[in-house]
């Protein structure tokens, strides 16, 4: 679901958090010998699936003079500048050959590199490392790669995608806000205005994190009310942790859905959401899939209108509020965040918290 930035004018940018993994593309839009494009945190990223299966992602510029990699070709193995002919073996970004050099020149091409990144899948996404400003290309120890919670052999899975015209920070205290449901979402299938009531969560600390600890969900949500059928009791439990991430995992008995949502800077001004969500509830239901994936894109097309709507009142600089207990989290994104940027900073959990709101 694409968005026309231009069409509502630019939103203000937001300070991006670097040295960690995001997904940048669906893997099975990277076929073997070919390679996409994209952007992340305001980089030009060339992606691409060599001969033998191995991801690579690239800083989409030529170190020579700076044309896109992209608009060259790459035949497997290397990757070759359009402009000059340059080649780069692209996981480590290393120069193979500058076709220009002749027997008289010192210059060794094998001492130049293109910028690469670390790579790699996970539930059908290229997630790609985009260190920290002068950082080492191949750091030392890097955090693990992200992956959504399974808990059977045998599941099923969707994912879907949306961009959104707001500056990550928008995006991602959109996606944690409590409150807005009865109203974004209101639908047959999931809530109304008339099912607001009062509700209380319990909050601990995790780190780069905070957790809503594990509870009975909303009784005022049609999605929840099926897995009754099974009959066992059913708790959820949702994480947020830096940057990006929303972890939330359903359980009841055996049966369990989860999904991790994520909200990507593609610029400082602009971001993207991804959902990717697998279960075994309802497994040999025929269509289940398409059903989910049905409902869940009318969902995530709730949020992204929103912030459609949102972002033509963003334009005109107005002053914001975050209020009471239903705003809670995202102050703490917001203090997670800075602690992570400038390297001090205390959690802002000291421990338990309940946390009280209408919805």
């Amino acid at each position: 679901m694409a968005v026309d930035n231009q069409a509502i004018g630019t939103a203000p940018p937001a300070e991006l958090i670097f040295g960690d993994w995001y997904p940048a593309l669906r893997t099975d839009t990277l076929r073997a010998g070919k390679t996409a494009k994209t952007l992340l945190l305001g980089i030009p990223v060339l992606l691409g699936r060599k001969t033998g299966g191995e991801l690579f992602a690239m800083r989409d510029l030529c170190p020579h003079r700076g044309i896109p990699l992209s608009a060259g070709w790459f035949d497997g193995e290397h990757v070759q500048c359009k402009y000059h002919g340059w080649k780069f073996e692209p996981c480590s970004g290393q120069c193979t050959e500058i076709p220009s050099l002749t027997t008289f020149d010192i210059l060794q091409p094998t001492k130049i590199y293109a910028t690469s990144y670390p790579c790699e899948e996970r539930d059908g996404y290229a997630w790609v490392y985009i260190p920290e400003a002068g950082a080492s290309r191949t750091p030392a120890s890097l955090p693990p790669v992200p992956e959504l919670p399974k808990f059977s052999a045998k599941y099923r899975s969707a994912h879907l995608v949306a961009d959104l015209p707001c500056n990550v920070d928008h995006g991602i205290i959109g996606l944690m806000d409590p409150a807005h449901g009865p109203f974004v979402h209101q639908a047959w299938w999931w809530r109304s205005r008339a099912s607001i009531h009062q509700k209380e969560k319990h909050f601990e600390p995790i780190p780069q994190g905070f957790r809503m600890s594990a509870h009975a969900p909303s009784g005022n949500s049609a999605p929840y009310k099926l897995l009754g059928v099974y009959g066992e009791p059913i708790t959820t439990q949702i994480d947020f942790v830096l940057p990006n991430r929303r972890y939330e995992t359903i359980r009841c008995g055996e049966k369990w859905f989860s999904s991790l949502t994520t909200v990507t800077p593609v610029t400082a001004t602009t971001c993207r959401i991804d959902v990717y969500a697998a279960w075994n509830v309802f497994y040999h239901v025929p269509f289940v899939t398409s059903i989910a994936t049905f409902f869940g894109a009318r969902f995530v097309g709730q949020d992204q209108q929103t912030m459609i709507e949102q972002a033509q009142g963003l334009r005109f600089h107005p002053g914001l509020m975050l209020i009471d207990d239903a705003d809670k989290p995202a102050k703490w994104y917001f203090a997670l965040k800075q602690a992570r940027l400038t390297g001090s900073g205390a959690h802002p959990l000291p421990g338990p918290v309940t946390l009280r709101w209408r919805s």
